[in-house]
């Protein structure tokens, strides 16, 4: 149990670095051709886009590496369907640049998608046992009523949850490093396409 306690806080604190490894290969063994460009850069741009709509309602305290902790128990927005979006989000685009370089494709793409499955298994653990000891019966009832990872159809709704104001302009502050980071990978893989084409 401490084991498994000490590997979701290190999870969490520089799960921020743990996809450069990745990028850092897909950039070397890039075999990138139109359709997987195409195809990579609308995933990633998806996988933004459920990450903007996420931070809009949630805020800036999703970017925090010292620990886990919230003002809110968000249950809007994303959060409606989904208790991870940003998490679902962070896979898509991880995805998305994967398809874009088509680097030793599928096998790095497999084993991607599988470690960030295992990281934030870990991590989504420590974030519930914090929530569950803060909001305890309110997040128990958003626990059984919304899914982990896949979405459910139909909005959660709790009147008597005090929730915060969607801003989109603070959401687009909150996600300028990602935009910056998925802009930079996006145009550095397109740019070795076109080069090898040359």
């Amino acid at each position: 149990m401490k084991t498994e306690l000490m590997t979701a806080s290190r999870l969490f604190k520089y799960r921020s670095y743990t996809p450069i490894p990745f990028v850092i290969i897909m950039l070397i063994y890039e075999n990138a051709n139109i359709w997987s460009l195409i195809a990579g850069f609308l995933i990633s741009s998806f996988g933004e886009l459920i990450r903007l709509w996420g931070v809009s309602w949630a805020g800036s305290e999703t970017r925090t590496t010292g620990g886990v902790g919230s003002t809110f128990l968000v249950i809007r927005g994303p959060f409606a369907y989904v208790r991870n979006p940003l998490y679902i989000g962070n896979i898509l685009i991880y995805s998305g640049i994967g398809v874009m370089s088509f680097a030793v494709f599928p096998w790095l793409q497999i084993i991607g998608f599988l470690f960030f499955l295992f990281q934030y298994h870990f991590i989504v653990k420590e974030e519930e046992k914090f929530l569950v000891e803060k909001y305890a019966i309110e997040y128990d009832n958003y626990r059984k009523r919304v899914p982990r990872f896949f979405p459910r159809l139909t909005p959660y709704r709790n009147k008597n949850l005090e929730q915060p104001a969607f801003n989109l302009k603070k959401g687009l502050r909150s996600e300028k490093r990602t935009f910056q980071a998925l802009g930079f990978v996006s145009v550095t893989i397109f740019l070795l396409w076109f080069i090898g084409r040359i």
